[in-house]
């Protein structure tokens, strides 16, 4: 059975037919193919792999690759990036400590800073039993 579907399948790949491009005034024909449905999945995977790879060349080789995240970059302009990432990191930090201080000393100077409350709470305990055996 796969059999017959392979040679049926593989007949209408390899069946030719005519193509023709016609004059509409004069019906002369102008040009002729004859293509098979093989010829025409190939030239048309052919088509796009050179459209591709003509993409992908004019990327690599032409300034557009700068527009490419990560990838227009110098290992030095890397270096300067991630130095500049440390140093906002380390300056927010520190104007967040600064926060907290200057918080701090207003709730000292308010009057708001009282002892925190005292945990009330009554716990249950159970007893051991405690029995010679």
């Amino acid at each position: 059975m796969e059999k017959t579907e392979e040679n049926s399948t593989f007949k209408r790949l390899r069946n030719r037919y005519r193509l023709v491009v016609m004059n509409d005034d004069t019906y002369e024909e102008v040009v002729t193919f004859k293509l098979s449905r093989m010829s025409v999945y190939i030239g048309l995977c052919t088509i796009f792999v050179l459209l591709v790879g003509l993409t992908v060349m004019l990327f690599i080789l032409t300034p557009l690759k700068y527009y490419i995240p990560g990838e227009g970059a110098s290992r030095q302009n890397k270096i300067e990036l991630q130095a500049l990432k440390m140093r906002t990191d380390s300056l927010e930090q520190a104007i967040k400590y600064k926060d907290q201080y200057l918080n701090s000393i207003r709730q000292v100077l308010t009057g708001n800073a009282g002892i925190p409350p005292r945990d009330t709470t009554m716990l249950k305990v159970p007893k051991a039993d405690i029995s010679n055996d």
